[in-house]
């Protein structure tokens, strides 16, 4: 695949949140307003890319040449646990304010399975250190651009007239579904007439 391939696949045909429906807990959580998803989507896309480097570094110089490949699961998410303490060391640093909008959901992208999902996804497709790295990069960016959306939508909705018993969750989920239908336009298809016609 080429490295546009990659960028397109994971931002918008593999969207992690709105295609394979992974770190929807944040998703949900950090959406309700531009500045937190932001600082979010900025965090997760710098976790995401890192994690896949290292991960794949980790995989091709560690796992494979002695044999215990069955400890990928747990290596990765010491890596990402390890990268998520550097970020939010940093964030409290430097923007106190972000901080404290971000709440618990930042220590939670340790969890956040959409991290540990393309790290497994580059491992598992045979990337290279670069596409590995692209793949985590553009899934960030997917990540964001969802985050993005969804706090446009909820910044809009708290402007309207929301019948009582649809307001707060279930709006949320109804957009969000509504979103991930959106994004089925995005299909492989279209990846291959761009790429074609480039």
């Amino acid at each position: 695949m080429t490295y546009v391939g990659i960028i397109i696949t994971y931002t918008f045909i593999s969207n992690l949140v709105l295609s394979q429906f992974l770190g929807l807990c944040p998703f949900i959580g950090v959406s309700k307003n531009s500045e937190s998803a932001v600082g979010m989507g900025l965090a997760v896309t710098f976790v995401m890319s890192l994690a896949s480097l290292i991960s794949w570094a980790l995989e091709y110089f560690i796992l494979v040449p002695l044999d215990i490949e069955f400890l990928r699961t747990v290596t990765f998410i010491l890596v990402i646990a390890t990268l998520v303490q550097l970020v939010e060391m940093a964030v409290r640093k430097y923007s106190p304010p972000l901080y404290q909008a971000l709440g618990i959901y930042l220590p939670l992208i340790t969890t956040n399975c959409g991290v540990l999902g393309i790290a497994l996804i580059s491992v598992n497709r045979n990337f290279d250190a670069a596409e590995s790295f692209l793949a985590g990069f553009s899934a960030g960016l997917g990540f964001l651009m969802a985050l993005l959306f969804m706090s446009g939508i909820r910044e809009r909705l708290d402007t309207e007239k929301v019948p009582k018993y649809l307001r707060g969750a279930p709006i949320t989920f109804i957009s969000g579904g509504l979103m991930a239908l959106a994004f089925m336009a995005f299909d492989t298809a279209l990846l291959t007439n761009l790429l074609r016609s480039s």
